[in-house]
């Protein structure tokens, strides 16, 4: 154990196994479920369809009042979770300057891990560095959104477009803007999911893998086999 550098002494092994496993299966399931993707449509790549098919029968309307008020409420949805991320950031920064008392009120939580102010200030800052990260995600999304209603206020009037090619183009930028947007979107969720499985570090390290792997099942359960999946895949124009 001596040979060990100072950092590493600093926690016990099942908890340097567990973050190892949460930023493994965080990254991993990311890019495993993008490339899962092309093979089994995943919730996100079936709304992205549904995205190109709005952005091509918008070319159609000479009024896009309703694709103006579809687009602003889809930004809705990231502009209140960054706000709430930035609630969220403030709080565990506040914990972080009173992590005596703090580290107190969760040690007298039944089946909580004592431990040592210095490992209860890391197992917040990972909170906190997981909800900054979901706010920049939210934020890049509500930006992407507002792209794509920029894209859609400058799309030709439907008489203009010279034939069905030139529609078909239109149709697959702007759904690929709006598709980049709802992925981040995405991104951000997922940000807020597994923060739950970091929760559960301050229980224990085999708590916090067993609910990494719980979150990361909820996840590909809810992207690759949910009901609604079915509903939108079924539905989709031919």
């Amino acid at each position: 154990m001596d040979l060990l550098p100072k950092p590493l002494l600093l926690l016990p092994w099942p908890d340097w196994l567990a973050l190892l496993l949460f930023f493994c299966g965080w990254l991993g399931y990311a890019h495993w479920a993008k490339r899962r993707a092309t093979a089994r449509p995943s919730i996100l790549a079936t709304t992205n369809q549904w995205r190109r098919h709005w952005m091509l029968q918008a070319t159609y309307r000479e009024n896009r009042i309703v694709d103006a008020a579809v687009t602003q409420s889809l930004s809705a949805s990231p502009s209140f979770f960054a706000s709430t991320s930035i609630l969220i950031i403030g709080g565990l920064l506040a914990a972080l300057g009173a992590t005596e008392k703090a580290s107190g009120l969760v040690q007298e939580i039944p089946f909580a891990v004592r431990t040592s102010e210095l490992v209860f200030d890391l197992k917040l800052g990972l909170l906190a560095g997981i909800f900054v990260h979901a706010f920049f995600r939210f934020t890049w999304s509500l930006r992407q959104y507002s792209f794509g209603a920029i894209i859609v206020a400058a799309a030709p009037e439907a008489k203009q477009f010279a034939d069905d090619l030139q529609r078909e183009a239109f149709a697959d930028r702007a759904g690929r803007v709006m598709g980049l947007a709802a992925e981040t979107f995405n991104d951000g969720l997922r940000a807020y999911y597994l923060s739950f499985a970091a929760v559960a570090w301050f229980f224990s390290a085999w708590a916090f893998m067993a609910a990494t792997g719980a979150v990361l099942w909820v996840l590909y359960r809810r992207e690759f086999h949910s009901e609604v999946l079915s509903a939108l895949r079924d539905g989709l124009p031919r």
